[in-house]
């Protein structure tokens, strides 16, 4: 089994900066591609930005794509979301999710196995 534990989510203003963080354990997630998603209120959970096993591919959603940065530390198990200039659309849940397939895929969005509770993210106007 695989437990998924975020964190740094929080109140920010628009414009402003939040880094969040996956700790995994149960197993080592350097063989396995991550992911990062969100859900708003009333809306369903989307893709957010996904990082190969090896951290040399990255992708993104096309409405976080040049704020959002995702990153992984094999070494310390644990993925990373540095989001910058945010907006108010960018509230919600954000969860980290592991794929047991596919880790070398770059444009995956779907088929996660594994996923963390979630952090909040509020960005106000």
């Amino acid at each position: 089994q695989v437990q998924l534990v975020e964190s740094g989510g929080g109140l920010v203003q628009a414009g402003g900066s939040l880094r969040l963080s996956c700790a995994a354990s149960g197993r080592t997630i350097s063989n396995y591609a991550m992911g990062w998603f969100r859900q708003a209120p009333g809306k369903e959970r989307e893709f957010v930005a996904r990082i190969t096993y090896s951290g040399g591919s990255t992708y993104y959603a096309d409405s976080v794509k040049g704020r959002f940065t995702i990153s992984r530390d094999n070494a310390k198990n644990t993925v990373y979301l540095q989001m910058n200039s945010l907006k108010p659309e960018d509230t919600g849940v954000y969860f980290c999710a592991l794929d047991l397939s596919g880790p070398a895929i770059v444009a995956k969005k779907t088929g996660y196995n594994y996923w963390g509770q979630g952090t909040q993210v509020t960005v106000s106007s």
